[in-house]
């Protein structure tokens, strides 16, 4: 009995450290693939709105590389992340563009969001950074 306390407490012990240890942050690079995957079509390759699919799409699509420009110059992540992640009070009928929450996995990175270290899936986390990465003034 004593060999499985000794385990059980080496076990948690390592738990403890591996949720002790620096969390390796997305960089815009990780967040370029997700946007390529699942971006461009309709925000093309550049981000400009001017996708192969956007021709067909009312409203057109937004312009990512004018987000920041638009907010004075600060790069409005708390919207950013709400629009991609998806309201679930409105469905899909209620915007043109995708909800991706579903599509994010859980592994969770802590984003500073409004001067706030807010949980945020590793996936959108990354794109964030992709899209800060491409603002123009």
């Amino acid at each position: 009995m004593n060999n499985i306390t000794v385990s059980l407490g080496v076990a948690c012990g390592l738990a403890g450290l591996v949720a002790c240890a620096p969390v390796s942050m997305p960089q815009p690079d990780e967040g370029a693939l997700f946007f390529a995957e699942n971006c461009a079509s309709c925000h093309g390759s550049a981000g400009r709105g001017n996708g192969p699919a956007a021709a067909g799409l009312s409203p057109a699509p937004t312009d990512l590389t004018q987000l920041a420009a638009a907010q004075g110059g600060t790069f409005p992540t708390a919207r950013a992340l709400s629009y991609i992640w998806g309201d679930p009070e409105q469905g899909h009928l209620a915007r043109v563009m995708p909800q991706f929450g579903g599509a994010m996995a859980d592994d969770l990175v802590p984003v500073e969001v409004d001067g706030v270290l807010t949980p945020t899936p590793r996936a959108l986390a990354a794109l964030l950074a992709y899209l800060e990465s491409i603002q123009s003034p």
